[in-house]
């Protein structure tokens, strides 16, 4: 089980989500943890950083979003071979959707709001490289 003071090494995280204070929070919770982040307000902002050579060790992805929501960005970015941890981060509480995203190539997934601990629980269910 990793401890806090662990998580203070060199990881990038972006964050997916089209609600401007759920990335403002997600951010500081990050920040709070020393992870690098960048923020993208829709899934198609996502793939296409990708597409421009960036890489995240973590992307912290929103499901409902205009343009391109995590659904699809997830599948999108898992066909493009991106191996980044995805952790979907929704308010999402139907089996079935949350069921989806899952399946669409998510590595984790917590419910909002996004606390501390839930953060310090999706880092722990995986090894960042």
């Amino acid at each position: 089980m990793m401890r806090e003071e662990s998580l203070k090494m060199k990881i990038k995280a972006l964050i997916v989500d089209d609600n401007m204070v759920n990335r403002a929070i997600h951010q500081k919770l990050l920040d709070n943890l020393g992870i690098e982040t960048e923020m993208v307000a829709n899934g198609k902002q996502a793939v296409d950083l990708y597409s421009a050579g960036k890489i995240f060790d973590l992307i912290l992805m929103d499901m409902e979003m205009p343009v391109m929501n995590g659904l699809e960005a997830t599948k999108k970015l898992r066909e493009m071979g991106i191996r980044s941890r995805i952790a979907g981060v929704s308010t999402s509480s139907s089996e079935r959707e949350r069921q989806e995203f899952i399946e669409a190539g998510l590595d984790y997934y917590e419910e909002k709001p996004l606390t501390k601990a839930k953060l310090v629980s999706i880092l722990n269910n995986f090894e960042l490289n």
